[in-house]
């Protein structure tokens, strides 16, 4: 069995002066995104690994997670930035078949394209949201189109 976290970043300044690929979270992203991690803590939903995209907002977050679940500083994906599901699921596709457990951080639209493909569940991925699936399979290349089960959504509810 192999299971997916899917973390959108958590809220980011809209502020001028900032290139979108170097936008910083705000101190609410910040703080949202250790109380969701503690969420995933208090469920024991802890990724064996973790993937950002290298966008800064992406990467902060991940790094948050990393820090609060004490596991390693997540791995950046170029391609996870500015992706859709397609890209997204020949990322998921090319995982390490020894991590059973794999979050991957990353935006909208892309995040919630991906969680309805894989799940078929149609759920708006606020900033920070969390969405978990279970796939019955044993190897990331035999993923496909429904074959998610979604186990655990959240997001913070401001």
């Amino acid at each position: 069995m192999k299971k997916l976290l899917l973390i959108r970043h958590a809220k980011a300044t809209h502020e001028s002066g900032y290139i979108d690929f170097e936008r910083p979270l705000t101190q609410s992203g910040l703080q949202d995104a250790a109380t969701m991690a503690g969420r995933l803590k208090q469920y024991t939903y802890t990724p064996q690994l973790l993937l950002s995209s290298p966008a800064l907002r992406t990467i902060s977050t991940a790094n948050v997670f990393s820090q609060h679940l004490a596991v390693p500083v997540a791995e950046e994906i170029k391609r996870i930035y500015e992706a859709d599901e397609h890209d997204l699921v020949e990322i998921v596709e090319q995982l390490p078949n020894e991590y059973d457990f794999i979050g991957l951080v990353g935006h909208n639209p892309g995040i919630s394209q991906l969680l309805y493909y894989l799940s078929g569940q149609i759920q708006d991925m606020p900033t920070c949201a969390l969405a978990l699936m279970e796939f019955n399979i044993d190897k990331w290349t035999d993923i496909k189109t429904d074959s998610g089960k979604l186990v655990y959504f959240d997001y913070p509810k401001n």
